[in-house]
């Protein structure tokens, strides 16, 4: 019985094989024909077949052959067949994919699934293979699950379509969001519960759920909050603290979500020895001003772990680059104290080997080159590299700048530094029209490159037009006008200003000017300015305008007779004003820093005997900013100037006065009315108007923070902050003005713009007659101009 059953499977596969090949006898392969082909070419099926025409053919070649075609993923059926000498192949091919359409979906749109398919190999245009779908559904769940989306119903259809297609139809049930209802933490003594869901991200329902979502349970969320809360405690001495277990219980209607998290406290340990071994390269004074750790204190992972970073990066700064500073605690658990040693092993040295760019399509290499402070050759210094590419940054030719410092294959002790940068447009030929609550509708055309054929020089030719103003500007600024960092810049320029339009007092200027102006390093993050300026300045008057405008003019005393110790100046100037500036700027960006400041001090006086007014302008800005964490950023401000006479010139001529209030200065107070104001020739006329004084002081404190659903974004951010301000003749800091409030930046693809919502705080009820008082305005914005 035995012997007859394997008789029959033995007929059986030769019957099966002889089907496949009518000819078992060995043959010489003469033509290879390829039929039931209808998209794929007969090129690909060559090209995967294991035979090719002139090789001999056998039985043993059918099995392989049938394997390479099936392996390929084109075909559902393959068969092979003999005709005289010739090889037949017979395929049958899968169907493509036509087209994929979601029904259902709400939370995710289409183009999140299509990629979330794509990646599982179910997209349109591909062939199908109907064992993928099996792993749709498992892919989609997985992208609904970290949406909060428990009650997921998937349902898959498939149409036969013309010419060997397939469409599939994706019904998908959302239902509701799965949120969590309750988080527990098991163990915990010596904090409460509040203080300790604080720090997670994961969250109960709350009133800004609906916006960030913390309510909606996901793995990754909870794996990243036990780590949070891991080191919470291990900043806090608790170095045998451990995660018991966590349990993630779902009701029964998939609505709610209960965590539990299991923890384990342990006791507090002290610091008792701590000390650096190992080759410590540096002097060991050095290395022990790095440290924020020492004996007495509760341990900390943080400060251990900065003490680690900061040592090896002073051992970067020596060439060692490869330095590892590993800490080794040692525990006494009788008296809940550690002992920490920092074991340093610097490595070898290492040289710079090579210096590569990449990305700089349109910047030449000389330009990223002379911002280097890493040379080739000399010791790798991570300082040197880090700050090489923030001048990179500094320069504002690239989106991004990248670097990387990965060891030459082969060596031991040398590394390439390779910068890769993303580039942006530097050259702007624009027409816009814009709006400022200041200058009303403001027309502009620019035409500027800031990197003109890749060489680094700016030049500018720019128009505006507003009410209040019309300018024509030409410009042109060479960084490094010697290779030594010396710039060079002049420029010059017509601009008409009407101030009575922006709630000025009644009067205009006509000036036509050219400038020089030559810059010198004197070292990283100094650089002294010097200039001369050749200035034209036609004075025009507006209806019934200012007494202290006409008194300037005429020389009078305010009852039209000339005084004695003044001159008529009269409505014309020709000025001639050297100026000299120091600037020290350690930002990290030029646009949006978040790190570092910047100190500018700079004088003009014009020169007496040439000049038709003597005067003199100090100023000095000042600001700083503090990173309080990746995403908050903290900046103080202060922004001081003084002016005045000297000579025949009896005090700072009106039209160089300085204004206050309003976006820039103490924002919730109305542009430009901080300060004086003038005295109409005619009160029956008008009221009074800002007139600005010869002093400013300005400060601000503002916080800093990116908005909700754009924390990528560098192009936009919000603030909160505190002013104060005042503008006045002659020094003191009475009649300071206070605001608080809220602020947005955005630079948009049409222009800058910047909100404020701001409540002054101590303003005075502001009447029109007089003039006396402040003039509010809580709500200021300007579009279509630089910040």
């Amino acid at each position: 019985m035995k012997l007859h059953i394997l008789t029959r499977f033995l007929l059986i596969c030769l019957l099966l094989l002889s089907q496949s090949v009518k000819s078992e006898e060995e043959f010489i392969v003469s033509d290879i024909q390829v039929r039931g082909l209808q998209r794929i070419s007969e090129g690909t099926v060559f090209n995967y077949l294991p035979v090719n025409v002139g090789e001999r053919f056998s039985l043993g070649n059918v099995g392989p052959a049938i394997k390479a075609l099936f392996k390929t993923g084109f075909f559902k059926d393959v068969s092979l067949e003999r005709e005289g000498s010739s090889l037949i192949v017979n395929v049958v091919e899968r169907p493509s994919i036509a087209k994929i359409l979601f029904e259902g979906n709400k939370d995710l749109s289409k183009e999140d699934l299509t990629k979330a398919l794509d990646k599982i190999g179910l997209s349109e245009g591909k062939i199908f293979d109907r064992s993928v779908l099996d792993k749709v559904e498992l892919e989609l769940k997985r992208q609904y699950l970290s949406h909060g989306k428990y009650s997921l119903k998937i349902k898959t259809e498939v149409a036969n379509l013309t010419r060997n297609r397939v469409g599939i139809r994706i019904n998908i049930s959302e239902g509701r969001v799965t949120k969590i209802k309750e988080i527990n933490i098991v163990g915990n003594k010596s904090f409460d519960d509040a203080a300790l869901l604080k720090k997670l991200e994961l969250n109960t329902t709350n009133l800004l759920s609906f916006y960030t979502k913390d309510d909606q349970y996901s793995k990754q969320k909870l794996s990243a909050d036990l780590e949070t809360l891991r080191s919470y405690y291990l900043d806090r001495g608790y170095i045998n603290f451990n995660i018991e277990s966590t349990q993630v219980a779902i009701t029964p209607d998939k609505k709610d979500i209960y965590v539990t998290i299991n923890v384990k406290e342990g006791a507090i340990y002290r610091l008792d020895k701590v000390k650096l071994t190992g080759n410590l390269i540096v002097k060991p004074d050095e290395l022990i001003k790095l440290m924020t750790v020492g004996p007495g204190e509760i341990f900390s992972r943080k400060n251990a772990t900065e003490t680690s970073k900061a040592i090896q990066d002073r051992l970067g700064d020596e060439g060692y680059a490869f330095a590892n500073v590993n800490m080794v605690p040692e525990i006494h658990e009788g008296n809940k104290t550690v002992d920490m040693a920092f074991f340093v092993d610097p490595g070898k040295r290492a040289y710079v080997h090579r210096i590569n760019y990449s990305g700089n399509t349109k910047t030449r290499d000389e330009v990223l080159r002379r911002e280097m402070r890493q040379m080739e050759s000399s010791w790798a210094s991570s300082s040197k590299i880090e700050r090489s590419k923030t001048r990179l940054e500094r320069l504002g030719y690239f989106e991004s700048v990248n670097v990387e410092t990965p060891p030459v294959p082969g060596t031991a002790d040398q590394i390439d530094v390779n910068y890769s940068v993303v580039e942006k447009s530097s050259g702007n030929l624009s027409a816009g029209i814009g709006y400022s609550q200041v200058q009303g509708i403001v027309i502009n055309a620019n035409i500027s490159q800031d990197n003109v054929f890749g060489s680094g020089k700016r030049v500018n030719l720019a128009f505006n037009n507003s009410t209040f103003l019309t300018s024509y500007q030409f410009g042109f600024y060479n960084p490094y006008f010697t290779t030594d960092g010396v710039s060079l810049g002049y420029n010059l320029g017509y601009t008409d200003r009407n101030a009575g339009a922006i709630n000025l007092a009644n009067y205009s200027t006509t000036i036509a000017n050219a400038g020089l102006d030559f810059g010198i390093p004197l070292n990283e993050f100094d650089q002294l300015r010097f200039g001369m300026d050749l200035r034209h300045t036609k004075l025009k008057t507006g209806t019934n305008s200012s007494q202290e405008i006409d008194d300037f003019i005429n020389g009078n005393d305010g009852k039209g007779n000339t005084r004695s110790t003044s001159k008529a100046n009269g409505d014309s100037f020709l000025t001639f004003a050297p100026s000299v500036g120091w600037t020290h700027d350690t930002l990290n960006r030029a646009i949006f820093p978040n790190k570092g400041g910047q100190q500018r001090l700079g004088a003009q006086i014009t020169l007496p005997g040439v000049s038709d007014l003597d005067y003199y302008k100090i100023s000095y800005k000042h600001q700083e900013y503090f990173p309080l964490s990746s995403d908050f950023t903290f900046r103080l401000l202060a922004d001081i100037g003084y002016g005045d006479g000297y000579g025949d010139t009896d005090k700072l001529p009106f039209f160089e006065n300085y204004y206050g209030g309003g976006t820039g200065s103490v924002r919730g107070f109305r542009n430009n009315t901080l300060g004086p104001r003038d005295t109409p020739i005619s009160r029956k006329l008008r009221q009074p108007l800002p007139f600005g004084g010869s002093t400013k002081i300005v400060g601000s404190a503002e916080l800093f923070f990116p908005v909700p659903f754009l924390q990528e974004s560098k192009s936009v951010r919000l603030g909160a902050f505190f002013d104060a301000g005042r503008i006045q003749n002659g020094f003191g800091t009475d009649n300071m003005k206070y605001s608080a409030g809220l602020s947005g930046e955005w630079l948009s693809p049409f222009g800058a713009l910047s909100v404020s919502a701001a409540v002054p705080l101590n303003a005075k009820p502001f009447n029109a007659t007089t003039g006396v008082g402040d003039q509010k305005q809580l709500f200021q914005f300007n579009f279509g101009q630089n910040f």
